[in-house]
């Protein structure tokens, strides 16, 4: 059986000795008062609650799944689940990071993110039921009317309500601008919406009282494509003036997906017959509006990724100590044992490297994204919040693509250090690896992530965005340009930055012959921005960890850290040299192949 352990000492790392979290809060009059003890001894009952509550339930509920009855609509959530979101409400958790003003603690996003790290660790399937809920709420803090904030957010902040997004068809996947479900005007100024949607993510279930869908349709006058999509807030039970829930609104689960993986998770298929909504936003902005809660899933689609990533991590790593298999190819290591553990043989250690190193840089990248969206939200000087706002909207496809990118190949890395038995269900090892899958394809594809990023956020506003990060970079190096233990760290990004500039001119001016050659190198040229943003990361990280053992600090923890940053340059980041021959391979090779795929 797999187990867990909250990987508290990295998060305290990061937050407290490379990010300065507390520094930074004290420029934010809400969180001004937060310092490191507060959000140690948060984590710490988080990080309980995540391995002693909902990790258990992990296997269990992937072979129990989700059952739907036909007759009522309602779906049973695997054994415990139910009561383990209780436990949830009970503790308080939904409302860590909500607004005060709705019940909310008001504690820092970053804060949160590490809670749903955890979480998506002990148990992605469930996690997804309250995760879609911060969406919804972020969704109707930005765009709902005051009526609308009054009967919902309340009760998204204490979880006893869940939220999710109604976006997607049969016919459309992706492309919502072809979506068919209609919302018609009533004289009450409500609306009457008819229409199926697929892939709703905790779309029905029984664990909380009221599921609040967020719902994307047409209006009757609506022009075509996505400028004729207006947002919708469609309670699965009706709200009475008094909040009191009144009569089941018709929108319905007719179906669950068979699924690869998140069988405890119900992925419901929603027939929407007469349902009645409200209009969030303006009429025919609801992509929009919409916008918010998708960018808050893509995060965290990332962060799925990274927790899955540290708890097949650690699993593989115990095992490959425990695990006797043929002797060291420098000899003998265990000389009291019949066979060494596989730990010593190079190739074991290199997938295990890969899977740790992919976490930890993926970690800072969360956190650092998430004290960006602090700033974005609560910083009272207006350029420092628009700084941040540009710099997350850059870096949230990097963060859904380039980490659940890692984690495909990093649980598959781990399931292959247990041989065999990775391959046998009661190790865990194969639910990992089904679970992080989908994280590739939902809330927009990787390949579509790649097109975001390098299509509208860095060729879309000329660079502008990239040229911040890439200020963010300059000032590293100017700083530890001249440190001789630093060089190993700082020289590959400061390489790694200007050819990166040359590389996106480069591909801008073949763009505007031919656009194809944008998307021919957009996925390679993500996973090059990717591992820019990786090795800035992990170059604070060893800047950190040396300054600690500069000072007499003689904790393993910064040694260990500096060999997996000098691991990543020598194994991963050199993988940057390879995207980005390839991505100048263009398209040709690829579009003119109608004999090739006849």
């Amino acid at each position: 059986m797999p187990s867990y352990q909250p990987p508290l000492r990295d998060m305290q790392f990061l937050l407290h000795e490379v990010l300065r979290v507390s520094d930074e809060f004290k420029a934010m009059p809400r969180h001004a008062e937060v310092d490191a003890d507060t959000i140690n001894a948060v984590l710490e009952e988080a990080g309980k609650f995540a391995a002693e509550v909902t990790f258990p339930l992990n296997i269990g509920g992937d072979t129990e799944g989700c059952t739907l009855d036909q007759a009522t609509h309602e779906v049973a959530t695997p054994k415990g689940f139910k009561e383990a979101y209780a436990q949830f409400v009970e503790g308080g958790w939904p409302a860590l990071s909500c607004d005060p003003a709705y019940g909310g603690q008001g504690l820092p996003y970053v804060v949160n993110q590490c809670l749903y790290e955890m979480l998506n660790s002990a148990n992605q399937a469930w996690t997804m039921y309250p995760g879609l809920s911060h969406g919804a709420y972020e969704a109707l803090a930005a765009h709902g009317t005051e009526e609308q904030k009054k009967t919902y957010l309340p009760k998204l902040t204490s979880g006893e309500w869940t939220g999710t997004m109604c976006l997607t068809e049969p016919h459309c996947g992706t492309d919502l601008g072809l979506l068919r479900t209609k919302a018609e005007p009533l004289p009450d100024g409500t609306y009457k919406l008819t229409g199926n949607k697929i892939f709703i993510s905790a779309g029905e279930h029984g664990m909380a009282e009221n599921i609040v869908h967020l719902v994307l349709a047409r209006l009757p006058d609506a022009p075509k494509g996505s400028k004729g999509i207006s947002l919708f807030v469609v309670p699965k039970f009706h709200v009475k003036a008094d909040g009191a829930l009144g009569e089941r609104n018709p929108i319905f689960c007719t179906g669950l997906e068979h699924k690869m993986g998140i069988h405890g998770n119900a992925t419901a298929q929603i027939a929407i017959d007469g349902a009645i909504g409200t209009l969030v936003g303006a009429p025919n902005k609801g992509l929009a509006a919409m916008f918010v809660m998708m960018n808050a899933a893509r995060l965290g689609v990332g962060n799925q990724s990274l927790g899955l990533t540290e708890v097949a991590y650690q699993n593989a790593l115990a095992y490959a100590k425990d695990r006797i298999q043929m002797r060291s190819l420098s000899g003998p290591k265990a000389k009291d044992k019949d066979a060494d553990p596989i730990i010593v043989h190079p190739d074991v250690r290199k997938m295990l490297l890969t899977a740790k190193a992919y976490a930890e840089g993926g970690r800072a990248l969360q956190m650092f994204c998430t004290m960006l969206l602090d700033k974005a939200h609560h910083h009272p000087d207006e350029k420092t919040r628009k700084n941040a706002d540009e710099l997350v909207a850059l870096l949230t496809p990097i963060v859904k693509a380039f980490i659940t990118d890692n984690g495909h190949t990093a649980t598959n890395a781990c399931m292959q250090v247990f041989g065999g038995h990775g391959f046998i269900k009661e190790w865990g090892m194969e639910q990992f690896v089904r679970d992080n899958r989908i994280n590739m394809i939902y809330e927009g594809t990787n390949t579509v992530q790649s097109l975001d990023l390098l299509g509208r956020k860095v060729l879309g506003d000329q660079g502008a965005a990239l040229r911040k990060f890439g200020k963010l970079v300059g000032a590293l190096v100017e700083e530890e340009g001249v440190n001789e233990k630093m060089a190993e760290f700082i020289n590959p990004i400061a390489v790694l930055g200007d050819q990166l500039t040359k590389f996106t001119t480069e591909i801008g001016f073949k763009g505007l012959q031919n656009p194809d050659e944008v998307g021919a190198a957009a996925v390679d040229y993500l996973r090059v921005a990717g591992h820019l943003v990786f090795g800035y990361f992990f170059a604070r990280m060893a800047q950190a960890a040396l300054r600690a053992i500069a000072a007499g600090n003689t904790d393993p923890f910064y040694t260990a850290k500096l060999q997996t940053a000098r691991f990543y340059f020598a194994k991963l980041f050199p993988e940057t040299a390879t995207l980005m021959r390839t991505a100048r391979a263009g398209s040709r090779v690829l579009m003119d192949t109608d004999a090739a795929l006849a």
